[in-house]
């Protein structure tokens, strides 16, 4: 007879699986190698590193993304340029909000949540000050482009 207990995820937030892509792969080893100093995206937009619990896997995944700060906390966009569908680390993070962040040398967890309507203007014209690409993004997809603010775990 087998056990019925499901299998333990093979990651963690402090040993996630990194993304598929490989050009995100490099984007993330260099951010390591630099302690968050390199590399800056186009136009020398700030990165961070976002870490997700699977929603179906449970699996920790990691990926590369533009932020921006607002006070004390981290501000994303779940943009995928602009494409018809919300970004996979968008959709596991509505299911577990509970995200590990790496910012520069800085590693912490935190909880994720989408702005408001009321909140959001004001921080998308912030990333979009940050990233310009993110209005023709908007316009490109008639899919509402989500705001994320991650507060920092106490």
């Amino acid at each position: 007879m087998t056990d019925a207990t499901p299998e333990q995820p093979g990651s963690s937030p402090e040993n996630p699986i990194d993304n598929d892509a490989e050009w995100v792969k490099k984007q993330i080893d260099e951010y390591l190698a630099t302690d968050g100093e390199k590399p800056l995206f186009r136009g020398s937009a700030p990165l961070l590193l976002l870490t997700t619990q699977g929603r179906k896997s449970g699996e920790w995944r990691r990926t590369a993304l533009i932020h921006g700060e607002d006070e004390g906390r981290q501000i994303i966009v779940a943009s995928l340029g602009g494409a018809p569908k919300h970004p996979v680390w968008y959709l596991n993070l509505q299911a577990n909000p509970e995200v590990y962040l790496t910012v520069g040398a800085s590693s912490f967890y935190g909880t994720a949540r989408t702005a408001t309507p009321e909140e959001k203007p004001a921080l998308w014209q912030k990333m979009v000050a940050i990233y310009p690409d993110y209005a023709d993004y908007q316009v490109k997809t008639d899919r509402e482009i989500p705001i994320v603010i991650i507060d920092p775990k106490a």
